[in-house]
């Protein structure tokens, strides 16, 4: 196996450091969080790098970092979408609350909700299509706060709760893709948001079909979901108009808006975006088709 070389843990080190700034534990726990042994974290923390060469562990913090080693020059755009989420989530955040998003696919819910809490303290993504199943759901919440999630699961989920009570300032965990999550992951959401009141904010966000399986719930009368809902304010939040023309609008402005700050030559701006209008798609779709013209451009 070739060894990793020394421009790839310089960055996953910066990625560290970082990380480390916004933990509010010390570094003892932080090592522990990332499952290496403290004189190894002190070393990438003051970057004395050169000789800890273990791939292993750069791969595995690389990964914990969500790292994408992949040049991605894709920029952030100040979209309606965008401007709502960070409303919402600050506050959330600013007053332990807990609120549903439910949108269309493809409008930026994601991009945008990671690139706003990485400016965030304390404030955490969960790609709950990554853990399903109750214990995958609370290994996966322990392990994107920083935690140690490995032990037996009530004590993951006990040391889970007690530590976004009495240790965490105010935090905020967004739950993306929730709509993945199967009926005993929920009931474990309304034990933690119960165990967290006032002191943790919630964020759930999917499409459509978290709110069929929420509103299935509730009307079958199965346990938890009306509990849940009311938690999270009795209602769901969107974004996108239902109109059909006021969506139009709405849908060609968003991609207008990030196109123009992705497209270098603005004359092929009008051009893509109207393509982009007639496949009726989304922004994934411009994030292709900007991409593709780039690299012709480039040849």
């Amino acid at each position: 196996m070739e060894k990793l070389n020394l421009e790839f843990r310089k960055t996953v080190a910066i990625a560290v450091q970082e990380a480390r700034k916004n933990y509010v534990g010390s570094t003892a726990q932080f090592a522990d969080s990332l499952n290496i042994n403290i004189a190894a974290l002190q070393r990438i923390l003051t970057n004395d790098i050169e000789d800890l060469d273990f791939d292993s562990m750069w791969i595995s913090l690389a990964r914990q970092m969500k790292l994408n080693t992949k040049v991605d020059n894709w920029k952030p755009a100040r979209t309606a979408v965008y401007n709502q989420l960070e409303k919402n989530l600050n506050f959330c955040k600013e007053y332990s609350k807990s609120m549903i998003l439910i949108d269309e696919c493809g409008i930026g819910k994601s991009y945008s909700a990671r690139h706003i809490l990485h400016g965030m303290k304390n404030a955490f993504y969960v790609d709950c299509s990554q853990g399903k199943t109750r214990i995958q759901f609370i290994r996966l919440i322990a392990r994107c706060i920083g935690m140690d999630d490995k032990g037996r699961y009530v004590d993951v989920k006990n040391n889970l709760k007690y530590y976004l009570t009495n240790i965490l300032d105010q935090p905020l965990i967004v739950l993306d893709d929730a709509g993945y999550l199967d009926y005993a992951s929920f009931l474990e959401m309304q034990e933690l948001w119960n165990a967290t009141e006032n002191k943790c904010a919630w964020y759930m966000m999917g499409d459509d079909s978290l709110q069929s399986k929420i509103t299935h719930g509730i009307h079958s009368k199965k346990v938890g979901y009306k509990a849940i809902f009311s938690r999270f304010l009795d209602e769901y939040i969107h974004i996108t108009p239902t109109g059909k023309e006021n969506r139009q609008d709405f849908i060609k402005k968003l991609i207008t808006d990030v196109a123009d700050v992705n497209i270098t030559d603005k004359k092929k701006l009008n051009p893509i975006v109207k393509k982009v209008m007639t496949k009726k798609s989304t922004l994934r779709y411009l994030k292709m088709i900007v991409q593709l013209q780039t690299k012709k451009d480039a040849q």
